[in-house]
């Protein structure tokens, strides 16, 4: 049995397929990994596509568009081999890029995600949004990273080329162990896309798993570096998800005072995209918030079960204040200018 299985969700992303494809094969032994696609019913000629250029690469066949989350919950239901990689189809990967990775859980079995140091593919000296050198939460839900606060995006000069414990792993390069995603209930569908990875990393870090950025690993991803105005769906789901995130992980003895602050950083966020003259992102938030009041009650059995599972508390790389407070109203922005020792304990 092979030991990696290298998953790719598609959507009918045949030109990304055809653009990418090419660098995963070359870089990933056959010996030891195998490349899959899962389809999402795509309804343009990937899969044609992918059959008459590529052949060695294996096909998991979706009746639908399950989104990122349940798409891949789908696809992993076939996998067996120890590990599995979930691969955005518009990353490019380079040398080695599994080594690194595959030695760290090999190492530790507490290790339940890794993730590689990830490069813009656009622009190949900085950081990639979704993901940079590993991912960080702060006490209201806002992701950041080692390269990347809120819109900055850090140039790599090998300041985070340390391997560091960190809170979640970018699903555009996320390796798992695959026991552990079937076992934790592995992505929520409800996401269906969007934050769907941070929320799951989150849960693995409660119940005890440590999850760690190899660097030592590159690839680069395309990506999408901030919400625009063309994007109400994304911001709808990004807030939605976000909040929904919350209610299911924060303690009970912080929650009510977390989602207080959150109602008032939200409309903070729909009055700025308002007055920039983005009504249908503020149209969006507000969409949101409703979404997340309508699903409190489905959500509350879910929560229940969570908590119970919870085995560390507090996570040492959950940041104890304010990310927007650190950024707007004292100046910190680069990871480095945190005091991670401070804010987020030790790594």
């Amino acid at each position: 049995m092979k030991k990696v299985s290298i998953v790719i969700l598609n959507w009918n992303g045949k030109k990304l397929l055809e653009k990418f494809l090419p660098s995963v094969i070359r870089h990933s032994p056959a010996e030891y990994s195998d490349i899959i696609v899962a389809d999402n019913g795509s309804t343009d000629t990937s899969l044609q596509m992918i059959e008459e250029k590529f052949p060695i690469i294996s096909i998991i066949r979706l009746d639908k568009n399950y989104g990122f989350a349940e798409g891949y919950n789908l696809a992993l239901e076939n996998i067996k081999t120890e590990y599995t990689v979930l691969l955005n189809s518009d990353v490019e990967v380079t040398s080695g890029w599994l080594e690194a990775p595959l030695r760290t859980l090999d190492a530790d079995t507490q290790i339940a995600c890794v993730q590689p140091k990830i490069k813009s593919y656009n622009n190949k000296s900085y950081f990639e949004y979704a993901g940079a050198a590993g991912g960080y939460i702060d006490r209201y839900g806002y992701p950041f990273c080692r390269g990347r606060i809120l819109h900055i995006i850090e140039e790599d000069k090998g300041q985070y080329d340390e391997p560091a414990d960190i809170l979640w792993a970018s699903g555009a390069c996320l390796f798992i162990r695959t026991s552990v995603y079937k076992k934790e209930g592995g992505l929520d569908p409800r996401f269906f896309a969007h934050q769907e990875e941070v929320e799951m990393c989150w849960r693995l870090r409660s119940r005890g798993y440590r999850l760690v950025c190899t660097p030592q690993s590159v690839v680069y991803h395309v990506g999408g570096a901030t919400l625009t105005k063309e994007n109400p769906r994304k911001t709808f789901l990004n807030f939605r998800n976000s909040l929904l995130m919350l209610y299911k992980n924060v303690p009970e003895k912080d929650l009510t005072h977390v989602l207080r602050v959150r109602f008032w950083l939200d409309y903070i966020a729909a009055a700025k995209f308002l007055l920039s003259g983005q009504a249908a992102n503020a149209r969006a938030v507000y969409r949101a918030r409703k979404e997340f009041r309508k699903l409190l009650e489905t959500y509350q059995p879910i929560r229940e079960e969570y908590l119970k599972k919870v085995i560390l508390q507090p996570i040492p790389e959950l940041m104890h204040n304010s990310l927007i407070l650190a950024f707007y109203m004292k100046g910190k922005k680069t990871f480095g200018q945190l005091n991670v020792s401070k804010n987020i304990g030790s790594l």
